[in-house]
């Protein structure tokens, strides 16, 4: 007998839950890609992709998952012996600079370590010693999957305004996209770039960059651009092929469509609130867990806290032995750790992550939650009970709160 029979919650930060309908619109034969319905529906995407941003700017579309977009973005950007400045908060900021750097940029890297967000001050400081403006790009991550920090964007760029600098801005939102609040406009980002397979609820396979006028007018110099990755034509194209640099992820469209309509239809605020509450019942089950124990939170400061994925520690070897028994005996997975044994070798198997992103609700959230509190049992992990209680608790006063009803016009983000 086992109580992991039934349908199985991989509850990892990506992919994320795909919802029944986005998986029944792949179901179909492949389209013509000239002319028709499919050609319609891309064209449509647009507009749609721009809310969900922010922006009222561009937004070309790839076929390509997180990595690729950012060789995309930064050979739209940037030239060979380019300098970007890279601000680091975890694993994806690191591995943005390192592509950077392996495409002929040269990089200047800004540590701030892996349970603390950015100073903008820092920022301010390294951009107002660049006299000469040498430095073309300040990449930023917003939300770093591995240590589950979410950093502060707009005051990134009021750092940058403040140094005078004419940097672009260029932010990683493949985590945050369609869980976090992102205003692209308002904040002044110049580049923001996403993936298809979490907030946005679709299979791995597409990448997404959505790009200001000043972004473009500064990559028509950029000698590192190379057909396949220009953004010219996929920004606006005359033929479904240049979306995409060749044939269309016709599938895939089909299901992207259907998981933008379940966004926009919830409302783009509604969709942001409601990551915010299932993220603040972890919180809440965490913060009674751990009274007695060792588990701890990566992120102290719930105001750095991403809405879209939990870090968390135990003793080693606590969390893989959580996370193999409830994949076992519980039927839910959680995300092992990114990164981790670059900052404590020892402890990289006290390290589990929980994803909370997309297609999710109050009930899925519990089921976690209580099956976690279930594993500390069995497992003998020392804890305080009532996290199941707690978090039951946060939620009843959350599910009681208002909620905006102008956001069911799918406008909320770029009111």
């Amino acid at each position: 007998m086992s109580l992991a029979n039934g349908r199985h919650y991989l509850a990892i930060p990506g992919p994320s839950v795909i919802p029944d309908p986005v998986l029944q619109a792949m179901h179909r034969p492949a389209p013509n890609i000239y002319t028709g319905e499919l050609v319609d529906l891309a064209h449509g995407l647009v507009p749609d992709l721009k809310k969900i941003a922010g922006t009222e700017h561009h937004v070309a579309m790839y076929i390509a998952n997180g990595h690729g977009i950012w060789e995309a973005a930064l050979t739209n950007m940037l030239s060979r012996g380019d300098t970007v400045l890279v601000c680091q908060t975890g694993v994806f900021g690191d591995g943005w600079g390192d592509v950077a750097q392996s495409l002929g940029a040269t990089v200047h890297r800004l540590e701030f370590g892996k349970t603390d967000g950015l100073d903008p001050l820092k920022i301010e400081q390294a951009l107002r010693a660049d006299k000469d403006h040498c430095i073309k790009a300040v990449l930023v991550t917003h939300v770093d999957t591995a240590t589950s920090l979410r950093n502060d964007i707009a005051a990134v760029r009021k750092a940058m305004d403040a140094a005078g600098h004419p940097a672009l801005l260029a932010v990683d939102c493949v985590a945050s996209m369609g869980c976090e609040t992102f205003e692209m406009d308002a904040w002044g980002v110049d580049v923001a770039i996403a993936a298809s397979q979490k907030g946005l609820m679709t299979p791995a396979g597409m990448g997404f960059i959505w790009m200001s006028d000043k972004a473009m007018k500064a990559g028509q110099s950029a000698n590192m651009r190379t057909p396949y990755w220009d953004w010219t034509l996929r920004s606006a194209p005359e033929h479904l092929y240049e979306f995409f640099g060749g044939t269309p992820p016709t599938q895939h469209l089909y299901a992207l469509r259907t998981a933008v309509d379940m966004l926009l239809e919830e409302g783009m605020d509604n969709v942001h609130a409601r990551h915010a509450a299932l993220a603040g019942a972890y919180w809440a089950a965490v913060d009674v867990w751990g009274q007695t124990g060792a588990l701890k939170l990566n992120v102290e400061d719930p105001k750095l806290r991403s809405h879209a994925v939990t870090a968390l520690r135990l003793n080693e070897p606590d969390g893989t032995r959580l996370r193999d028994w409830l994949t076992e005996h519980m039927g839910v997975t959680l995300g092992i750790p990114l990164g981790m044994a670059d900052w404590d070798e020892d402890a990289w198997h006290g390290y589990f992550r929980i994803g909370h992103m997309g297609h999710l609700n109050a009930q899925m959230v519990l089921g976690v939650i209580g099956a976690i509190e279930t594993a500390f049992v069995a497992l003998d992990i020392p804890h305080s009970s009532g996290g199941v209680t707690a978090a039951t608790a946060f939620l009843a006063k959350a599910a009681g709160k208002a909620v905006t009803p102008e956001a069911k016009s799918g406008g909320g983000c770029c009111a």
